[in-house]
């Protein structure tokens, strides 16, 4: 079959997604808005289609301009930017996808979906809000956006079961998938008796990293820890709060138990995981983030911020440990907790790889694609 993707851009949480659609023989094309600094086209090369001329002088003048001190702006194309419309039907009609999966309800993938609905082509909608979530707001916009996306939606956000909350009819809940890397008996673990904690996120403030290293300075007399911090620092937002994580580490003395990487290629983050025995998420308003999911494929227990949108993929005290989001004192205790016992962090390790194994696989992640895809063309018959 075939396979269309229409995102903003080309995420490296898609891989192993890609890799398992090319090996059962399906075709795949990906549509992506724009293109990161760091993309692995191992399997996929999207087609950055971009934006309309139009709308590219419309996000020079809010982002270089209007919004141009504020970091989050750039930001702002993901919902509201629009595709050259001519080039996206070529592109779409040219293909004749069996399945189309659209990115967010954006004025981008309401216009896929326009072209796709003339078609009969069967879409899913995919975004990052939780599965068990409140009531639809119903006032015009969202009305509307609502009929000009697709019915049917997926999720890697389990979200909480709390009154108020519910599961409604068309959404479905669609793991990340990562494929396992190393069990527990393949590697080995703290090197040179050090315990080796591994960061990834991009350098935000939001990511937390001065965070970590606070919890972790506190600490530093009572175990010997090495902290790996990687992260994109590719605009001047991202190099500024970089030079300050930099200049904290120097300030500190800890350059002999941290070290700052930066823009690190995909290909070379397996010796990151390999070389480390904890990861770290310290990061707040995440809506969902795949890389416990990769620690965990190569035995890693795995310490997240319970406010994370995907922490529901670590089962606390079983596979890591979940902390109060923000809170430094209750992060410092869990590192503390998990420090403590060098041999049941292996055992977090291995179980996180089991429940990978079992759980984040792609045969679970095809089987309900193809299951909404089957409902949507019982409703067009």
């Amino acid at each position: 079959m075939r396979f269309l993707f229409v995102a903003p851009r080309y995420h490296t949480n898609q891989m192993d997604i890609m890799k398992g659609l090319k090996e059962r023989g399906h075709e795949v094309r990906f549509i992506s808005h724009y293109a990161a600094v760091i993309e692995d086209y191992s399997f996929v090369t999207p087609i950055v289609l971009g934006y309309s001329p139009l709308y590219r002088l419309i996000d020079f003048l809010y982002v270089k301009v209007i919004h141009k001190k504020d970091p989050t702006a750039i930001v702002f194309k993901i919902q509201h930017g629009f595709p050259p419309m001519r080039r996206l039907r070529e592109l779409i009609c040219g293909f004749e996808p069996d399945v189309v999966i659209l990115r967010e309800r954006s004025v981008y993938s309401m216009a896929a979906y326009q072209i796709c609905k003339k078609k009969g082509y069967p879409c899913i909608l995919y975004n990052q809000n939780p599965l068990w979530s409140e009531p639809a707001k119903t006032d015009l916009l969202h009305r509307l956006a609502g009929r000009m996306t697709p019915a049917l939606r997926m999720t890697p956000v389990m979200g909480t079961r709390k009154p108020g909350t519910a599961v409604r009819e068309n959404d479905y809940f669609v793991p990340f998938v990562v494929d396992p890397q190393r069990a527990p008996a393949e590697r080995t673990y703290f090197a040179e008796d050090t315990v080796h904690i591994l960061c990834i996120g991009k350098y935000e403030i939001r990511k937390h990293h001065l965070m970590l290293l606070q919890a972790v300075e506190q600490l530093k007399s009572k175990y010997k820890i090495y902290v790996t911090l990687v992260g994109e620092a590719t605009n001047h937002f991202q190099k500024d709060y970089c030079s300050q994580v930099r200049n904290f580490v120097k300030d500190h003395h800890m350059e002999d138990m941290a070290a700052v990487k930066t823009n690190v290629a995909r290909r070379d983050m397996e010796k990151e995981y390999l070389a480390a025995d904890l990861y770290v998420i310290p990061s707040t308003l995440e809506m969902a983030s795949v890389s416990q999911l990769e620690a965990m494929s190569y035995s890693l227990p795995v310490i997240c911020s319970d406010s994370n949108g995907t922490a529901c993929y670590v089962e606390d005290g079983v596979t890591g440990y979940l902390f109060q989001d923000c809170e430094q004192e209750d992060l410092r205790e869990k590192l503390d907790q998990m420090l403590s016992d060098r041999e049941h962090m292996k055992k977090m390790g291995a179980a996180g790889y089991l429940a990978l194994e079992e759980k984040y696989n792609f045969d679970r992640y095809y089987e309900t694609v193809m299951g909404m895809r089957e409902k949507i063309l019982q409703e067009q018959s």
